[in-house]
């Protein structure tokens, strides 16, 4: 039947659009690394006795604290939804909304567990800005800046950034309200990471690695998910009806 290689042909264009966005935003990365555009960033916020908008309430109680509050709040109701859904998640099956609850906590852990192996310090710890660190870049390992470290990805921006594998889960049964969750997902995160850019907590690369991490995780899940649908399809797909013995002459 002629529609019957529409799906396939439907997921080899989402994997090659998916893969080119993918792979288009790495190179940008890592050309604003190569270009040194942190620092002169930093420099538009921070002095060298420190950051004035650091304690300013705005970005430290509401976009920190309180954003992060917030996060954790999103985070408990997307578990409990798995099992309990509302709203949009009515709209997809158990596994896409077990999908969305994975992504985001493995991008969590992602981007926590890379946080906490780094040895590169945030802004305000730098020297330039009144503190007693000297710059390293977060691709120098093993580098010790003489600093707190531990600053590479950022993590603040990942309570609105690890949704993003949501736009994975909800893409096949709901495209356009998988568009918005994206749109609203990168907002925060970009947002989160521009408070603390301004505090002096994070340089803009920071944040922008934390966003693509995040993309790319809840990519893999997809992936994951996808190829373990496929296998359950095939296990429980019903066998033919044995032949009937002939009948008796």
């Amino acid at each position: 039947m002629p529609h019957s290689h529409a799906p396939s042909s439907f997921s080899r264009h989402c994997l090659r659009t998916t893969l080119a966005w993918t792979l288009g935003v790495l190179v940008c990365l890592l050309a604003w690394d190569a270009l040194g555009q942190d620092r002169a960033l930093a420099h538009a916020f921070g002095t060298g006795s420190g950051f004035p908008m650091r304690e300013h309430w705005l970005f430290s109680q509401v976009l920190h604290e309180g954003a992060r509050r917030v996060g954790w709040l999103l985070m408990l109701l997307v578990a409990l939804g798995v099992w309990w859904p509302i709203g949009l998640l009515r709209r997809i099956d158990l596994g896409e909304r077990l999908q969305l609850a994975i992504s985001v906590l493995v991008a969590l852990g992602v981007v926590s567990s890379l946080k906490s192996l780094n040895a590169t310090s945030c802004p305000w710890d730098l020297a330039e800005f009144g503190g007693v660190a000297r710059y390293a870049s977060h691709w120098a390992l093993g580098v010790v800046d003489g600093g707190g470290g531990r600053c590479f990805p950022a993590g603040h921006a990942s309570a609105g950034f690890a949704f993003v594998g949501g736009y994975f889960a909800l893409r096949h049964r709901q495209p356009r309200a998988a568009r918005l969750w994206l749109a609203a997902s990168l907002a925060a995160g970009l947002i989160l990471g521009g408070a603390q850019q301004v505090r002096g907590a994070h340089f803009m690369s920071h944040t922008l690695w934390t966003g693509w991490l995040c993309w790319t995780t809840g990519w893999l899940c997809d992936l994951a998910a996808g190829a373990l649908r496929q296998r359950f399809a095939l296990t429980n797909t019903p066998l033919p009806p044995a032949p009937r013995p002939p009948a008796a002459t």
